[in-house]
């Protein structure tokens, strides 16, 4: 496990609050977007800023971490490919245990101690706390607008720029028939 690194602005010192319990510290700071932070349609883009404001509170377990997130993710639209912005706003409250509480939880089996997020070595990593919030916050299926009607489905024209747009489509089934009646040496005479 690599240490982590204390001047990065997602990573918060517990000093500020001690183990002291009832102790709190409010900050509010703007850090850079870790990378992979969204899905392959939408994501908030590394470096990308995201305001944090941030509320630590020394428990006996460990460090309560209240908070919000804000930020921009970027995108495109599931319809018609063409961009699109999402101002995402996200909330979150976790548990972050000192590392004797976390032995402590194990010998006892505690069955949710391998999801516990911990504190290593005074320090709290914020980044897997803001990717549990903005990942599932993001839109599933990004649209442009409401009511984008998306691309043509024969010839991949947006269809927002030409809202008649069509294609003469006759049934496979009929096909052959179109082609006999086009040749005309397919064609008899009527007989009288």
């Amino acid at each position: 496990m690599s240490r982590l690194d204390p001047r990065s602005p997602l990573v918060l010192d517990t000093k500020l609050v001690g183990r002291r319990p009832g102790t709190m510290h409010e900050l509010e700071r703007e850090a850079g977007a870790p990378s992979d932070l969204g899905t392959d349609v939408i994501r908030v883009e590394e470096g990308s800023p995201l305001h944090l404001s941030v509320r630590m509170e020394s428990v006996v377990e460990g460090v309560l971490v209240t908070g919000s997130v804000r930020g921009t993710a970027t995108g495109a639209c599931v319809r018609c490919l063409d961009p699109v912005s999402e101002q995402l706003d996200g909330r979150f409250q976790e548990l972050f245990v000192h590392a004797d509480r976390h032995v402590h939880h194990q010998e006892v089996g505690d069955e949710d101690a391998d999801e516990e997020y911990q504190i290593e070595d005074g320090y709290i990593d914020l980044e897997p706390v803001l990717r549990d919030t903005v990942v599932p916050a993001l839109p599933f299926q990004p649209v442009c607008r409401p009511d984008c009607p998306g691309l043509c489905s024969v010839c991949g024209q947006p269809l927002a720029e030409d809202p008649e747009h069509q294609h003469e489509e006759i049934d496979p089934r009929w096909a052959a028939l179109s082609a006999l009646a086009e040749d005309p040496s397919t064609t008899t005479e009527k007989r009288t």
